[in-house]
């Protein structure tokens, strides 16, 4: 009886927490990841070979997440942390110093690029902007960073996570010039892209387009009625036809600028959900990183399309 109640327990926890993304422990390689857009990436380089926890799930705002105490026990027993780095995940930076001193290896993907490839902060002088993976290419390199701390690891399976590196990078290949060609759709002067927050500037460097957010590249602090003002002004100026929520933020700002917007005689409307700071659901098109750019550039186009009348 005792043995039973054991299981139908563990069952019950893997079914409530995201601690138990992959299964049991077993003699994998056991390794966390923060977000899930950084777990995706992990999942797509690791796949069974690896043991893979994911801390953050659909909707969470990494800006504003806090661990858990089990959080930093999964942390503690694990043989790498992958996480973005640049302050994306703010309130663990301490745990994450704390687990490199206890001998847990940490790889901050976004800390591995280049310098001259990263954009900087205007809200935070002399910050990076952590938002890197929404530039296709840049998440090619993240992807060798993935591989070779996973390869550093586990040197066994150095041969696969090599030959499943080198298939994601097609993957990443192809999502990249979709989401170009994509943006080639839509008229210069039209491509400006008014969101939640901050978080697609390299999206926006990276395929041509304008980016506004009502927010900063954190939303650690919210907006004001001068920033909603301010932002309805400028969508009336530019005749801009659609603003866009994004899937880890409220909808709330957004809707108080297309409320403004309205206001000054201007019918803006929303096109959509964009993910950002975190995909969607397993399991469904928004649940991995090429099914979430190839959403994203989808309905931006056909919301800029929009005839604004």
């Amino acid at each position: 009886m005792r043995s039973i109640l054991i299981v139908v327990l563990t069952a019950f926890l893997c079914g409530t927490l995201a601690a138990c993304d992959e299964g049991p422990e077993d003699d994998r390689l056991a390794v966390v990841a923060t977000t899930n857009v950084v777990g995706d990436l992990v999942r797509a380089i690791g796949g069974d070979a690896i043991a893979l926890t994911v801390l953050m799930g659909p909707g969470v705002d990494p800006h504003l997440y806090r661990a858990t105490e089990g959080d930093a026990a999964r942390m503690s027993q694990a043989d790498l942390i992958f996480y973005n780095g640049h302050n994306l995940e703010g309130r663990m930076t301490e745990l994450f110093e704390q687990m490199g001193e206890r001998g847990v290896r940490t790889v901050p993907l976004a800390e591995t690029l280049p310098d001259s490839l990263l954009q900087t902060s205007a809200d935070y002088p002399g910050n990076r902007d952590p938002h890197v993976w929404l530039d296709a290419s840049l998440w090619m390199k993240a992807a060798d960073a993935v591989e070779e701390a996973l390869a550093a690891a586990d040197p066994q399976q150095a041969a696969r996570y090599a030959e499943r590196t080198a298939t994601y990078r097609e993957n990443l290949q192809q999502t990249h010039r979709y989401v170009r060609e994509r943006a080639q759709e839509v008229p210069e002067e039209r491509r400006v892209l008014i969101t939640s927050h901050d978080a697609f500037g390299y999206f926006g460097a990276a395929y041509g387009f304008e980016v506004r957010g009502l927010q900063g590249i954190s939303t650690a602090s919210e907006a004001g009625t001068r920033d909603v003002q301010q932002m309805a002004a400028f969508i009336v100026e530019r005749e801009i036809p659609v603003l866009f929520a994004e899937s880890s933020v409220p909808q709330r700002g957004m809707e108080a600028v297309r409320r403004a917007a309205q206001d000054r005689g201007f019918p803006a409307t929303f096109g959509g959900t964009l993910y950002g700071d975190a995909l969607g659901d397993r399991g469904t098109p928004v649940g991995t990183y090429t099914g979430m750019m190839r959403h994203n550039i989808d309905i931006i186009v056909d919301g800029l399309l929009r005839d604004p009348a």
